[in-house]
């Protein structure tokens, strides 16, 4: 029997080893940790009965992953469960830019710039499954819809900063500055939109939803998944060498690609030994989990009804931090993502006491404590919010590092997303999956189409490695139209 071993067992892991064990392959995963997830858990961080997510919150394109569904994650216990409000980014006024999955109702509020907002979006947002095909694969591929990647390009190669001169209104502007943001690079360089495009057509397709019960009911559907298929997962088995992997036909590994060249760095050819020597890490954050008493008091009503906040000030502000942080310099005022997921999901709360996510944009690998920052920023826009919390966790980017290894220096990203990387990852190939080495492959999200609960770097690897294996696979799974 055709045999497969997938090193780690985060989503795209397991992604991996559900798509070969589908095709007939006896699939074992190994995995470090005592649970299943990498950056797609979640549990009690601060107070008893309080659940937080580790890492990954909110999940606008998970939502949307064709492979979950082709899959049926619902089957296997996987609930989304929506807010009110997607996302709301206030400003010093007291007024905010806020996100509905409704593109009608985001355009409302939007003043004057309720027509220019359809605009911008309106079409992507339309034609989002058929765009997101193009989007979640590798740059080098044959189109399937030339028409809608032929709309979207010319947008997505500006930097945001430009593509923000559109709208005229403040709240616009950094409505689209904090989706943009989630790029983790200067926002006045090139393809920096594409990220803000993306993100807020997906939003106005599927919204921004979370896990009941947490992100880690993600990769535990997943598991279960894995287990209907006959694959197994070994946990507490750390893979530091090839000897620690069992022989197999083929092996995938949803590590970075540091960690893959030191396991088979010396049986890989030349040319991909200095592609993966020169991936550069650089997306990193500052965590910061609290106990609220209460609901954060925020000024502006709809941030108290939206499961994101994003706190960044203006668009000026915010490309300005962003700046500030890619040259290695903390800004005084980060940008912050709060998580309010409790909103959607009140299982996560215990009584009135609710769990507040949080992390700051800092520079790699930065060693210093961020929690006041974080702190004085969701204050700027709640005054009275340090009077509600009563118990904090904060995690800085050592600690990441030492939770995931796959977070390098705090990235929780698996990459910088600058210059040509943000579209060549890990390396410039037709088959970006593969390692040069036969029979082995890159499953991690330092591959195409990068960060996010999807699954569909895992799927793509190991849909590579079974046209290898001479299998036959299913056809690529199309988005819902």
């Amino acid at each position: 029997m055709t045999t497969a071993v997938v090193v780690g067992a985060g989503p795209n892991g397991l992604a991996a080893a559900v798509h070969l064990a589908r095709h007939g392959v006896e699939v074992r995963v190994l995995e470090a940790r005592d649970t299943v997830g990498g950056g797609a858990r979640s549990g009690e961080l601060t107070l008893p009965g309080l659940i937080h997510d580790h890492c990954s919150a909110t999940h606008p394109f998970g939502v949307g992953s064709p492979f979950w569904e082709e899959i049926d994650l619902a089957g296997h216990g996987l609930v989304w469960k929506w807010p009110e409000i997607d996302c709301a980014h206030p400003l010093d006024d007291g007024t905010a830019g806020v996100l509905h999955r409704s593109i009608e109702a985001t355009a409302a509020g939007m003043g004057p710039d309720g027509t220019r907002w359809r605009r911008a979006f309106g079409d992507l947002a339309a034609g989002f499954d058929q765009l997101a095909e193009e989007f979640f694969r590798p740059i080098i591929h044959v189109p399937r819809h030339p028409i809608r990647l032929a709309a979207f390009g010319p947008r997505a190669l500006l930097p945001a900063s430009v593509l923000a001169r559109w709208f005229r209104t403040e709240r616009a502007r950094a409505l689209f500055a904090g989706a943009s943001a989630h790029m983790f690079t200067r926002l006045d360089r090139p393809l920096t939109a594409a990220m803000g495009l993306m993100f807020i057509a997906g939003g106005h397709r599927y919204g921004w939803p979370v896990a009941e019960g947490g992100t880690g009911s993600i990769t535990r559907a997943l598991a279960a998944a894995l287990r209907a298929h006959g694959g197994t997962v070994t946990t507490g088995v750390s893979v530091a060498a090839r000897a620690d992997i069992p022989d197999a036909d083929v092996v995938l590994l949803d590590l970075t690609p540091a960690a893959a060249l030191k396991i088979y760095g010396d049986a890989m050819p030349a040319r991909v030994r200095r592609s993966y020597r020169r991936f550069r890490h650089g997306s990193s954050a500052f965590k910061v989990d609290f106990a609220v008493e209460g609901h954060i008091p925020w000024t502006n009503p709809d941030c108290a009804r939206a499961g994101t906040v994003h706190l960044g000030g203006t668009f000026a502000e915010t490309a300005d931090t962003e700046r500030q942080r890619a040259q290695g310099k903390m800004a005084p005022r980060p940008f912050v993502l709060v998580g309010q997921q409790y909103l959607a999901d009140p299982s996560r709360s215990s009584g009135n006491v609710n769990p507040i996510w949080a992390y700051a944009h800092v520079p790699f690998g930065y060693t210093g404590d961020a929690t006041a920052a974080v702190v004085g920023q969701i204050e700027r826009f709640a005054p009275g919010f340090r009077d509600r919390v009563i118990a904090t966790v904060s995690t800085g980017t050592a600690e990441l590092a030492a939770y995931n290894p796959n977070y390098v220096g705090g990235d929780i990203l698996g990459g910088a997303n600058d210059g040509l990387q943000v579209i060549l990852r890990p390396r410039l190939a037709v088959n970006p999956y593969a390692t040069g080495v036969p029979g082995v492959y890159l499953c991690s999200q330092s591959t195409p189409p990068g960060p996010g609960i999807h699954g569909l770097c895992g799927y793509q690897a190991a849909a590579s490695a079974l046209r290898w294996l001479r299998i036959t696979p299913a056809r690529s799974p199309d988005r819902r139209r």
